[in-house]
């Protein structure tokens, strides 16, 4: 089995994030309380397949030649899965509550190599 890396992304700043802040409390804590149920759904059925569930990701910093400094990007958050290949990796995603219920963009499936070693 191969292992994947699953990210979550998601803009601050999307239509799709203003549309659902914009929703009533009672109606957007409805959808979140679906989209809890039905993301909890999808981990129980792939249970056999979730390395690590993950979890939402906090505010990025960035940290190189310079120094630190804060930065941003789209990860909302992460799950690492295995799989046979990339293509089944990518299919446990299709119509994930991340982006059919929350206002969330696309999951992007990573694999995970091996760490080159010296010879």
């Amino acid at each position: 089995m191969k292992r994947f890396l699953a990210t979550y992304m998601g803009s601050p700043n999307s239509s799709k994030k203003a549309e659902w802040d914009k929703l009533p409390e009672e109606q957007r804590k409805s959808l979140e309380k679906a989209g809890m149920e039905a993301w909890q759904k999808w981990g129980q059925e792939h249970h056999k397949a979730i390395v690590d569930m993950g979890a939402p990701i906090g505010k990025t910093k960035l940290a190189n030649k310079d120094g630190i400094s804060n930065s941003h990007n789209m990860i909302t958050a992460f799950t690492v899965v295995e799989a046979e290949s990339h293509e089944a990796a990518a299919k446990m995603f299709v119509n994930h509550p991340h982006f059919t219920i929350f206002p969330g963009e696309s999951v992007e499936i990573m694999e995970c190599l091996p760490m080159p070693t010296q010879k």
